[in-house]
Order: structure tokens, then sequence, then C-alpha cells
């Protein structure tokens, strides 16, 4: 009925642990797998469109203590548990799992942060979809996973309701001094990871708050600023030290840091840089890369308007080109910031499309046209510069591409034009090249990121390591978490072993 998961043996004595616990034993004969799997998956409480559309608000409203512990119940406490093998962070999802079947939640949040530092975070934004429910032997049985992103969020809540902020025993300061540059997700779980083994760490961050995209990237709907601002607190009460407004590689260079004493680097700077597709009209006034239009709406807090006036066009019909996350996250903001038509102009079908299905189907209730098989040839502007319309051009799907997606090819004739007077173009980003054009011993790949041994996360300086976006592109959060957790361990190691 289930496919046996090899794991690792080292996983195995990881896990062993909580397997040998009688009150796991217990729990298994209070409830035979058979009737676990009759219970139907917990619904995440939303709030309902037509009144989320219109204000930066969380969608979700998260689960309750009874439903918690129902969807904990699901969960099979497999012998082989495929979701730890599915998290970049090898998290013991199911041990923190059966601590919230048990009610012992104070339990279940330490047992999550024995290996992730930001459980609210990756419990709201993380795609558990394609990596620990894809291989939930439950979701193998009945074709239904386990709620693990809901339940991690769940339980990170709780213990930010109730005040109970586990901070583990710090052991004695090691003397080491760590860098770490750049305060988004991969930074931050380094930054955690090294405070927890007695090392000294000071991130480096250019802007003024710490997140890195999880702060100018990810809309308030998604990722309430107040929840990261909680987690980044966390690091600073485990001795994490923040320089904010300091760009490595400007302000001071790698060079100038070892002088100051640092002993070991982590790059994680990101990638910043935003593409476009280099067609005619794409500078005119009003057509926005993703990155500087959620910088302006996140950062500058224009989701806070009418009390923070921030620069930003409010279109009235807003096109968003692309089918990512980012794409879903830029055209809801334009809807929320007052467009009476907010549209997805994606080259490919919906199936093709890379946002997650939680983020397409919010959207879809929300009002959101999706424009498929289609995309734009160029922009035309008012006799002030501002742009007014957009050529398009249908597409039918052909052959797949290096990607495994069928690759668009245009309809002959199918040009048409449309009105708008906002366009987000969110078809990537690319890494941030600072420190690379500061730092030439940095190897540097065909697209700008840096190359690292993906073993160790290190770069070819001796003592420099990097993860995250600067080496992946744009990627996910918790993918530049599993880097910096790799990282982290050895940069703990090279520090202990003297190689300085």
């Amino acid at each position: 009925m289930t496919e046996k998961l090899e794991i690792s043996a080292e996983l195995k004595e990881r896990l062993k642990a909580g397997y040998d616990k009688e009150w796991r034993k217990e729990l298994r004969k209070s409830l035979p797998v058979k009737e676990r799997m009759k219970i139907p998956r917990q619904k995440m409480p939303e709030r309902e469109p037509e009144k989320r559309n219109r204000d930066f608000g969380e969608v979700n409203k998260g689960l309750d203590v009874e439903a918690a512990v129902l969807e904990a119940r699901r969960c099979w406490d497999c012998a082989n548990p495929g979701c730890v093998s599915g998290c970049p962070v090898s998290i013991d999802i199911p041990s923190f799992i059966k601590l919230i079947e048990k009610r012992d939640l104070v339990a279940s949040i330490r047992k999550i942060k024995e290996t992730n530092s930001l459980p609210a975070i990756c419990g709201r934004v993380c795609p558990q979809e394609t990596q620990c429910e894809i291989v939930c032997n439950l979701r193998k049985a009945t074709g239904v996973p386990v709620a693990i992103g809901n339940l991690e969020r769940f339980i990170s809540d709780f213990e930010r309701w109730e005040g109970q902020v586990f901070l583990p025993e710090i052991p004695p300061s090691t003397g080491s001094r760590v860098a770490v540059i750049g305060a988004g997700p991969a930074g931050l779980t380094v930054a955690g990871e090294l405070a927890k083994k007695g090392h000294r760490v000071t991130i480096f961050e250019a802007l003024h708050i710490a997140g890195g995209v999880l702060v100018y990237g990810i809309p308030e709907f998604r990722l309430p600023k107040a929840i990261l601002k909680a987690e980044v607190d966390y690091l600073q009460k485990l001795g994490v030290e923040l320089r904010m407004s300091f760009v490595v590689g400007k302000t001071a260079t790698l060079e100038d840091l070892k002088k100051d004493g640092y002993d070991a680097f982590f790059i994680g700077t990101g990638a910043g840089l935003p593409n476009f597709m280099r067609i005619p009209g794409e500078n005119l006034v009003g057509v926005y890369s993703a990155n500087e239009y959620l910088t302006r709406v996140n950062l500058m807090r224009a989701y806070e308007f009418p009390f923070y006036d921030t620069p930003v066009v409010r279109g009235k019909r807003a096109a968003v080109i692309g089918g990512g996350n980012v794409a879903m996250d830029s055209v809801r903001t334009a809807k929320r910031l007052g467009a009476e038509l907010a549209a997805i102009i994606y080259r490919r079908s919906r199936q093709e499309m890379p946002a997650r299905e939680e983020e397409v189907k919010h959207a879809e209730e929300e009002g959101i046209e999706f424009h498929l098989l289609t995309t734009p040839l160029r922009y035309f502007g008012d006799d002030k510069g501002r742009v007014k319309a957009m050529e398009c051009l249908r597409m039918e799907l052909g052959e797949p591409d290096s990607s495994g997606r069928r690759k668009p090819v245009p309809i002959p004739g199918s040009e048409f034009i449309t009105e708008v007077d906002l366009v987000v173009v969110a078809i990537g980003q690319s890494p941030n090249p600072l420190m690379a054009q500061t730092t030439p011993e940095l190897r540097v790949g065909k697209w700008g990121n840096l190359e690292v041994d993906w073993k160790t996360m290190a770069t070819g300086i001796p003592g420099v390591f990097a993860g995250g976006d600067i080496v992946r592109g744009g990627a996910t959060v918790i993918l530049a978490m599993g880097d910096g957790r790799l990282a982290a361990a050895e940069m703990d190691r090279y520090l202990k072993n003297g190689q300085r």
C-alpha cells in the first residue's frame, strides 16, 4: 500500500529516540491506521475573497487547537517517514506532529526548532505540496497528504501566542567570529545555527530591515511583517548581532571584514537583479520590475496607505507578466491597491504555471483574470511617457523544452492590443553582482551565480561559503534555508578544526 523510502543511517539514528518512547506506541494503539485514514484533511480557514482583496490582512487564518490535533491524528507515524526526506532542513516531522496529537505543544515547537529557526515563516510560504507532503506515505495511499505545512504554522503561532518562546542553552563562546552577508532566509538560517553552537555571529544587511526577500518580496497578506520580526527577534535573543544599512562591497569589502577579525563568512545576498523581456516600451512610466514594485509596496509600506503615501503607480488596468509566485504576489497586490482589472499574462498554459496551486486558487477567488498562452510584444505610451496600452500575441504549446515544459510557439496573425496603465514584469531575477565584482577570487557561473561545492556550500576562497539565491538564482525560501543549514554545519567544522 505504501512505498518504502530509504533514508540515511544518520537520519535513522536521529529519529530513533523519538520512536522509542512509550507514548508513541500508545498513540498508535489508540487509533489504528485504518481509522486514521478515514479522517478528512482539515481545511485551512480563509478570509472571504471579496473582503480580503481590498486590504492586506492575512488570507489564511490558521488552524485552531482541535483542528490541529485532528489533523495530527491523520499521520501514521511511519517507520520510514518519506516526509523527512522531502524537507530541505530535515525537520523530524513525525515527532512534532505526534506531539501535537498528544497535545504537548511546547515540546512540539521545540522539536521543530532543533533544525528550523524560522518555522512561522516556513509554515506560511514554503511549497510543502512539492516537498514534504508529496512524499508523505498517506498521500501515496490515499492521494491526500497530512497538512504538514499547516501544522508547522499552527505550532509556531501557538508559541508566539502563548509567549513561551523557547531559547536553547547556548554553549560557551568558541571565540570565533562569523560574518553573514545578507539577512535573507539563507543568512538568517546560518546565523541561528552558528549562534546555537557558540560562535559570535554578525549579520551585515544592505537594507534597514532584516529579512531579504521575506520582507521586500512577499506581501503582507501572505507573510505579515510582525511574524518576520518575531522570528528575527528570536535570532537576536540567541546572540546574533544585526548591522543594518551596511552594503558589503561598498560600505566595506570582504577583505576589510577579514582585517576586522572575522574568521568565516557566509554570502547570502540573493538575486535582486530583475530580468526584463527587452521589448519596446519597457522604459515607460508605469512599467515596473516585480522587484521594484513589491519593494515599494512591502518595504516602503504602500500597503498601509494612506498612513504611508509611498510613490507607486496605482493602476486601474494592471497587467502582470509571468506565472510564478512573484507574479501572483504582484497581481494580487495590484488588486488590493485599487486595480479594477488585474490580470496575469502568461505565455504557457495553467498546467505549466510554476506558482503554488494555493496562490493561483486564491488569485482566482479574488477576481484576478488569467490570460494564458499570451505574451507581450510591446508597450505604448501617452504624450507624457506613461504606459497606456500593450500589444500581445497568442501562443500555442509545442514540444517540451529543456525544462520539461512544452515550449510556447507564436500563432501568426494573432496580435491584439489592450489598454493598461500598470505593467509589472515578473519573469525572474538574477543574482546580485556586487560581491563578485568586489571579490574577484569568487568563482562566478554563466548566469552570474556564485559557484560552490554543493556538498559543503564552500566557495573557492578558504573560509568563505555561500547559499540561497546568490547560488541558485531565484528559488524557494526553504531551499535557501537548506543551503544555510548545510553551510552552517560545514562552517562550524571549519572553525573547530582551526582552519583559519
